[in-house]
C-alpha cells in the first residue's frame, strides 16, 4: 500500500525538511485551484439564478416583426397597415394580430399584445430613463402581481416596477414626468404627466416582460402620447398547455409567414438554450483564464523538484547502489510532486469554497443553488487538476532523477 510505502515516507521527509519552499510551490496551486473552482462556481450560480427564473415564464411563445423580411407592417400588397423597409417603421399589424389570435385563443392561451419603449423620465428632478409598456392594462393581473396600491382607475394611472419604485422612491401617488421637457425633432415625445396607482411585484429576469424597472400603461394612454395606434412592437401568447408550443408554433409561422418572413416566432425554451449556452461559454472562458495561473505553477513545481534533484545527488546515489530499483527513484520523487500537490489542492478547495460563496453572493446577489451540486462539482474537478498538474510537472525531474549514474552520484559533493 502506498501509506506503508517508505518511499512515500522518504518524500514526506523531504518536503518537511524544505518546508518553506514546498509552501512556496503548493501557494502557486492554491492560487490556481482557487481561480479555476470559483470562477466555475460563480459561473454555475449564475446559470442556475438565470434557469430558475426563465423557466417561471418558460410557456410563453414571443412574436416580434422580424426585420430582415419584408416589413414589419401588414402582408404584401399593403393588407392591414401597409409596409416599411425602414427598421423603426416595423410592428405587428392589426391584420397579423387577428390572425394570432384565431390561432391561439383556441384552447386555454392567453394573447398579450403590447406597444413598448424607452423614454426620459423625470421624478421630482430625478432624471433618468425607463422601459414603458402599453398594455391592455386587464390583461396585467395575469402577467404580474400589484404588490402595493391597486390598478389604475383613471387615464393618466400607471403602474411601476418595484426596482424601478426603489430607485426613485417612489410611493402610490407619486407623479412621473415622462417625455422631453424640450421638443427639437419629431422623435421627441412631448412631456406628459403620469399617477403612480400601484407598484408590482418583483419578476425577477423574465422572457415575456421584464416588468421590475419599467412603467407600465394601459395602452390607450400609450397610444395617445407615442402613437402608432395597433402598431405593436410585440405579441406575447402565454400556452395553457405547455405541450402546444411547437404546434402552436408552427400553425403561426404558417399563417404569419406563408410568403415572406413576416415575423419572428419563438419560444422562452429556446431563448432560455441560447442563454445558458452563452452563460456557459463565458465561464468556461474566465476559467480558462484562470488556468494560467496553474501553469505559472506547473513552472514552480518543476523548478523545486529539479533543485531537489540537484540537491539529493548523493541520496539518489547511494540508494542506486544498496540495489534500489529506477523505477522506485521515479516513484519517490513523483510521490514528492503528488504531495504537493494535495496540498496545494486541499488549501485551494478551502478557500475555494469560502471564496465562491463570497463571490457569488457579490456578483449574483443570492446563495440560493450554491450548495447544489451542479455547484460544488467545481471543488473536486479543480483539485483533481491541481493535483494532475503537479504530478505531470515532476515526471520530468523524477525521470532525471532514475537516470542518474550511480558512481557518477556518489562522487558528487
Amino acid at each position: 500500500m502506498i501509506f506503508g510505502d517508505i518511499f512515500l515516507e522518504l518524500s514526506i521527509r523531504n518536503v518537511r525538511l524544505n518546508f518553506l519552499r514546498s509552501l512556496l510551490a503548493a501557494i502557486g496551486i492554491v492560487i490556481g485551484v482557487v481561480a479555476i473552482t470559483s470562477i466555475g462556481i460563480m459561473g454555475a450560480n449564475m446559470t442556475l439564478s438565470v434557469t430558475a427564473e426563465l423557466s417561471e415564464s418558460g410557456n410563453v411563445i414571443m412574436i416580434t416583426p422580424d426585420s430582415s423580411g419584408g416589413g414589419g407592417g401588414g402582408f404584401p400588397g399593403g393588407m392591414g397597415g401597409g409596409s416599411s423597409s425602414d427598421d423603426e417603421d416595423e410592428y405587428i399589424d392589426k391584420t397579423q394580430l387577428r390572425k394570432i389570435k384565431q390561432i391561439a385563443t383556441s384552447g386555454d392561451n392567453l394573447v398579450v399584445p403590447l406597444y413598448t419603449t424607452s423614454e426620459n423620465i423625470d421624478v421630482s428632478g430625478q432624471e433618468g430613463r425607463a422601459t414603458i409598456y402599453g398594455i391592455d392594462i386587464n390583461l396585467v393581473p395575469d402577467l404580474v402581481e400589484v404588490e402595493e396600491g391597486s390598478m389604475p382607475l383613471s387615464t393618466a394611472g400607471v403602474l411601476v416596477g418595484s426596482t424601478l419604485a426603489e430607485r426613485y422612491d417612489l410611493k402610490v401617488g407619486s407623479r412621473i414626468q415622462v417625455g422631453d421637457e424640450e421638443v427639437e425633432d419629431d422623435d421627441d415625445i412631448p412631456q406628459f404627466t403620469v399617477r403612480v396607482t400601484g407598484i408590482l411585484e418583483e419578476k425577477g429576469m423574465s422572457s415575456d416582460l421584464n416588468t421590475d424597472s419599467a412603467i407600465v400603461m394601459d395602452e390607450s394612454l400609450y397610444t395617445g402620447h407615442f402613437g402608432g395606434e395597433y402598431e405593436y412592437d410585440q405579441v406575447n401568447i402565454i400556452a395553457g398547455d405547455i405541450n402546444d408550443i411547437k404546434q402552436l408554433e408552427e400553425d403561426l409561422d404558417y399563417a404569419l409567414n406563408y410568403r415572406e418572413d413576416e415575423v419572428l416566432i419563438q419560444d422562452s425554451g429556446s431563448m432560455l438554450e441560447r442563454i445558458s449556452e452563452t452563460l456557459g461559454t463565458m465561464t468556461s472562458f474566465m476559467s480558462a483564464i484562470g488556468a494560467i495561473s496553474l501553469l505559472v505553477a506547473a513552472v514552480s513545481i518543476f523548478n523545486v523538484m529539479m533543485m531537489s534533484v540537484t540537491e539529493r545527488v548523493k541520496e539518489i546515489g547511494i540508494l542506486r547502489s544498496i540495489g534500489t530499483r529506477r523505477s522506485e527513484v521515479r516513484k519517490m520523487f513523483l510521490y514528492e510532486s503528488m504531495l504537493l500537490g494535495v496540498i496545494g489542492a486541499g488549501i485551494g478547495a478551502v478557500a475555494s469554497f469560502i471564496g465562491g460563496y463570497i463571490l457569488t453572493y457579490g456578483m449574483i446577489g443570492t446563495t440560493e443553488y450554491f450548495f447544489m451540486p451542479e455547484s460544488l462539482v467545481y471543488i473536486p474537478m479543480g483539485m483533481f487538476t491541481g493535483i494532475v498538474i503537479c504530478i505531470l510537472s515532476g515526471v520530468y525531474p523524477a525521470y532525471r532523477a532514475s537516470c542518474l549514474d550511480p558512481i557518477e552520484a556518489l562522487r558528487a559533493e
